[in-house]
C-alpha cells in the first residue's frame, strides 16, 4: 500500500527511507518559524544520546532538561511558562527521576509515571525524555507524528493516549522490519518520519517522494487531532 491514503499505511521501506532522509530539510524550514532549532534538534538527536550512552547510569541533568523542553517547544507551541517552570526542579531530584525512569524501561507506563514527578514534564515531555536514551523502545509524542497515526482518538496529553499512539508506532516499526529483514527501524525513526511527512506537506513538499506529495486527508487528520480550544491546557 502506498503513501497516498497516509504514511503510516506504507508498507514500502524505500519511501520511509526516503521520508527520513528529509528530515533536515523540514528542521530547517521549521527553523524559519523557530529560532535555534537547527542547533537544538542536532543537540536533541545527536549529543544528547551519545552523553547518555558514556554515563554508567543513564540520567539527564538539569541543564540538559531544560535544554530538551527549549528544544520540544520550539519544534512545537511556544510556552514561555512551561520554560521557566522545568529550570525550578531541583538538580538532584531531576538526576534521581530520570536515572530511575530509564531503569524501569522496558515499562514504558511506569517510567513515564515516575518522570511525571518533574515540574513541568507531562507525556510528552516524559516521551522526549526516554527517547533520547532508548529510542529502539520509544516515541516522541509530538503533535505532527501523532496526526499521521490513524484510529487515534481525539488527541490528549494523557498517558493512556501516549501508551495507544506508542502501540501502532511500535507496530509500525516491527512490520517495516519484518517487510525487510536487514533494516533496524526504531520507534523513534518512525516517529521523525511521520513528524517530517505531516510537516513537508505545508513547508516543503518536494522535499518527500513524489508519491508523497498529496495527501487529501492529512489536513482533515490534524484537526481531527486538535484539542478543543474550550478544554483547560495542560502540562505536556
Amino acid at each position: 500500500m502506498g503513501p497516498s491514503r497516509g504514511l503510516y499505511d506504507c508498507r514500502d521501506p524505500r519511501t520511509w527511507r526516503a521520508v527520513l532522509a528529509g528530515y533536515p530539510e523540514v528542521v530547517r524550514a521549521k527553523a524559519g518559524e523557530a529560532r535555534n532549532l537547527g542547533a537544538l534538534d542536532a543537540w536533541y538527536q545527536q549529543e544528547l544520546p551519545a552523553a547518555l550512552r558514556e554515563r554508567r547510569e543513564k540520567h539527564l541533568t538539569r541543564d540538559e532538561l531544560v535544554k530538551l523542553m527549549a528544544w520540544k517547544l520550539a519544534r512545537g507551541k511556544f510556552r514561555p511558562r512551561l520554560q521557566h517552570l522545568v529550570a525550578t526542579n531541583p538538580e538532584e531530584l531531576v538526576t534521581r527521576c530520570t536515572a530511575a525512569a530509564f531503569s524501569l524501561l522496558p515499562n514504558v507506563e511506569a517510567a513515564i509515571t515516575e518522570l511525571s514527578k518533574l515540574k513541568a514534564v507531562g507525556p510528552a515531555t516524559a516521551s522526549a525524555i526516554l527517547t533520547a536514551g532508548a529510542p529502539e523502545i520509544t516515541a516522541f509524542m509530538a503533535d505532527e507524528a501523532v496526526a499521521a497515526v490513524p484510529g487515534l482518538p481525539v488527541l490528549q496529553y494523557t498517558l493512556k493516549h501516549y501508551i495507544l499512539y506508542l502501540d501502532k508506532i511500535q507496530a509500525c516499526a516491527k512490520r517495516l522490519n519484518q517487510v525487510e529483514a536487514s533494516s533496524e527501524w526504531t520507534p523513534h525513526q518512525i516517529e521523525m518520519c511521520l513528524w517530517t511527512w505531516t510537516l513537508a506537506q505545508k513547508l516543503c513538499p518536494t522535499v518527500l517522494p513524489p508519491s508523497c506529495w498529496e495527501a487529501p486527508n492529512a489536513k482533515e487528520s490534524a484537526e481531527d487531532v486538535r484539542p478543543s480550544k474550550k478544554r483547560k491546557a495542560s502540562i505536556h
